[in-house]
């Protein structure tokens, strides 16, 4: 991590109003908070600063630092863009390059590597000759290189995953389609039974039918035979 910017006290002018007075005094209490490691109360100090002058990139950027060194990843990337956003990349190359480097930082704690890479790249633009920022790059590259690799391990087992979960399905639908297979003919030979049964019971009634009409005609005769003597 990049030191925090010290504001000077000869940087002071004496003709500066009592807002930049504030301003730049907030800043200088927050310095001195963060030397001595007391990184929250450097926050309060910097924040007041910035509610004085939204515009002051010294308060943004060590708001960043102080944000950082508390485990505020996300929002010390908010500040750290906020100050880069002040300056021209072109003629203030040093801030800008400082600025970038702890946007890659945060980028690199979140473990954003891809993003984190970006952002060393776009420092080392502005000063190549940044040893710390190149073996930041350096770093970063090879993190952004084990998490694609882990995250294609998992893709891999995730679709091994799906592929055995369908092939478990498709075996059970033609378990279900053999067993539906095998019942239809049982089912077919039930209703051909019943339906013989049916017929067979009809043919017997017929029959049966057949018979008393028979045997009536017969008595109907022999009755009349007896009369006729």
């Amino acid at each position: 991590m990049k030191k925090i910017v010290v504001i000077f006290g000869s940087l002071l002018m004496v003709s500066m109003s009592l807002f930049a007075q504030k301003e730049a005094g907030d800043v200088r209490k927050g310095n001195r908070n963060y030397r001595q490691q007391e990184f929250t109360e450097a926050e309060v100090d910097y924040r007041r600063a910035i509610e004085t002058n939204k515009d002051s990139y010294e308060a943004h950027y060590n708001l960043g630092d102080a944000l950082y060194r508390q485990d505020k990843y996300a929002d010390a990337q908010a500040e750290f863009e906020t100050a880069a956003k002040m300056l021209d990349k072109k003629t203030d190359k040093e801030r800008y390059a400082k600025s970038m480097h702890n946007i890659g930082n945060c980028n690199f704690a979140q473990q954003q590597y891809d993003k984190a890479v970006a952002a060393y790249q776009e420092s080392l633009r502005a000063n190549p000759k940044d040893n710390d920022t190149r073996y930041n790059l350096v770093k970063a590259m090879e993190m952004l290189q084990q998490q694609q690799q882990q995250q294609q391990q998992n893709q891999d087992k995730q679709d091994q995953k799906q592929d055995q979960q369908q092939q478990q399905q498709q075996e059970q639908n033609q378990d279900q389609q053999e067993q539906q297979q095998e019942q239809q003919p049982q089912e077919q030979q039930d209703k051909m039974d019943k339906e013989t049964a049916e017929q067979i019971l009809q043919a017997l009634e017929q029959d049966e039918q057949d018979t008393q009409e028979k045997l009536q005609r017969q008595q109907g005769r022999k009755r009349r035979v007896e009369k006729e003597w």
